[in-house]
């Protein structure tokens, strides 16, 4: 009699789990909106990187959701940290590191499954506009591979001639008040949030997996003069700066920004543009910030608000003087240091996590808050724990490289720098939030380097292609940035 009741209770059991993973796979699946910004640094109201910086709408979202204050690209370059989101993999397992290759052109790579590809075969429709990819990454006939529509690409509306001739004069490296007729519509922005609200509208018998990726404040830095009034040049504050910083650096540091179009802070200072390029900064964030705003606002007007998942991230930070310097390209908080939010059905509301976290770990995130199934060889982790408790510990590191041989990992206190000359950095980021000691000699911090050495990344690939755009590559004993050689006595140009 036992054992007939032993097997009743069992096929009970069986069946009730049947009827619920039958249930589960009936749930209607969540929307995704997937926010992606350019250069934008953590000079969030949020996140509280610069005190007079104005984003109501992306910290509403942050108040709607879980927001991370440690989170980290896994290259301060647009290319190698879009790649990677969107892969899954790490700029050093897939040997790409500058503005090129795509990575669809490299041989392993050109079958890989990425993260709107991974939706789609689960019955998504995805719609992509903005930058999303890297400019130029996916070739026109290639696109309906990836997403399986899209919109506009907003690119850069730009005035006649330059407001600021800097050193290299590259054609983006400007700022300033544009239009001048006030209309704020001329900018890419605005045009790629008019594509987002306009899938939004429509129609449809599937779940959605929208991309929108803004382009401010990405350089060049405009906006209208409403937005620079939010930034008075008078009483404006400065990024803190040390103007011995560099004294305790490795020299080697200066091989990841050398000859760059970013102007030198030195050279900021002398032409007097320091103080307009961080108001021109301030002022196309909050306009950017704006278009999030409409963006979710027509969410809202659709009634699907509390069914969709919303995530906000940007591909790397942007230095604006610090270290000497403005751009990316650094191993440094300022370079590596990113916007990242999640809000909707599963996340925790109004909640901030300081673990570490990577960009990396969108592609398992998203796909387990869809209830999609897991990819295998994903280099991330699941940031779900994170999201449904805040103060849930997460052992790893984030980590970000920069050109082979070069990476940071990054603990809750820790910011630990290794080079390809096998020089170091360390920096105790609660008791030195600014970066401006380096602890890396002191023996008393020799067990600190070892636990985060430890987390360097096993797999580092040369460059997919030696000689391009911000790639370093050693040859023989050269070193060689974009196929030319440095050299040591232009380096602090």
């Amino acid at each position: 009699m036992r054992n007939v009741t032993s097997i009743l209770v069992a096929l009970l059991v069986l069946a009730s789990g049947s009827i619920a993973t039958a249930q589960e796979a009936a749930k209607p699946k969540p929307d995704v909106l997937f926010i992606s910004i350019d250069d934008m640094n953590d000079w969030v109201g949020c996140l509280k990187g610069h005190p007079q910086i104005k984003t109501p709408h992306i910290d509403a979202v942050a108040r709607r959701g879980t927001l991370f204050t440690n989170a980290h690209c896994q290259a301060a370059v647009c290319n190698p940290s879009r790649a990677s989101v969107l892969t899954g993999l790490r700029p050093s397992s897939m040997g790409i590191y500058g503005l090129s290759p795509g990575f669809r052109a490299v041989p392993a790579l050109k079958d890989v499954v990425t993260l709107p590809q991974h939706f789609a075969a689960h019955g998504y429709r995805t719609f992509t506009t903005g930058k999303i990819f890297h400019d130029g990454s996916i070739p026109p006939r290639n696109r309906a591979a990836e997403f399986q529509e899209w919109g506009t690409d907003g690119q850069f509306a730009r005035p006649a001639t330059k407001f600021v001739q800097t050193p290299q004069n590259h054609p983006l490296m400007d700022w300033g008040v544009f239009p001048k007729d006030g209309n704020d519509a001329l900018h890419g922005d605005w045009k790629i949030a008019d594509a987002a609200i306009a899938e939004l509208k429509k129609p449809r018998d599937k779940p959605l997996f929208l991309a929108v990726g803004f382009r401010f404040p990405h350089v060049p830095c405009y906006a209208t003069q409403k937005w620079f009034d939010l930034y008075p040049l008078d009483g404006l504050q400065m990024p803190p700066v040390l103007e011995n910083d560099r004294d305790d650096v490795p020299p080697f540091a200066w091989y990841l920004h050398w000859k760059l179009p970013e102007p030198r802070l030195s050279w900021l200072k002398q032409s007097q543009q320091w103080k307009p390029l961080v108001q021109a900064y301030l002022a196309s964030t909050s306009f950017m910030d704006s278009q999030i705003g409409r963006v979710i606002k027509a969410l809202e007007e659709t009634g699907k608000l509390d069914q969709t998942i919303i995530v906000i991230w940007s591909d790397h930070g942007w230095h604006l003087g610090e270290k000497g310097i403005s751009g990316k390209n650094t191993l440094w908080e300022r370079s590596t240091r990113v916007p990242l939010i999640f809000a909707g059905p599963g996340i925790a509301k109004n909640a901030s996590c300081e673990q570490p976290a990577e960009l990396l770990d969108l592609y398992p995130t998203l796909s387990e808050l869809a209830g999609l199934p897991a990819r295998e060889g994903l280099e991330g982790q699941s940031l779900l724990p994170q999201l449904k408790d805040a103060s849930a510990v997460r052992e790893q590191p984030a980590i970000t490289t920069s050109n082979q041989g070069n990476h940071a990992v990054r603990s809750v206190r820790w910011r630990y720098i290794r080079y390809a000359d096998g020089s170091q950095e360390l920096y105790d980021m609660k008791a030195d939030p600014n970066e401006w000691k380096n602890l890396a000699g002191d023996p008393a911090h020799a067990q600190v380097i070892r636990a985060h050495a430890r987390w360097l990344p096993k797999i580092d690939l040369p460059p997919a292609v030696p000689g391009a755009p911000r790639v370093l590559v050693k040859v023989k004993d050269q070193w060689l940035w974009e196929g030319k050689p440095v050299i040591d006595s232009e380096l602090e140009e």
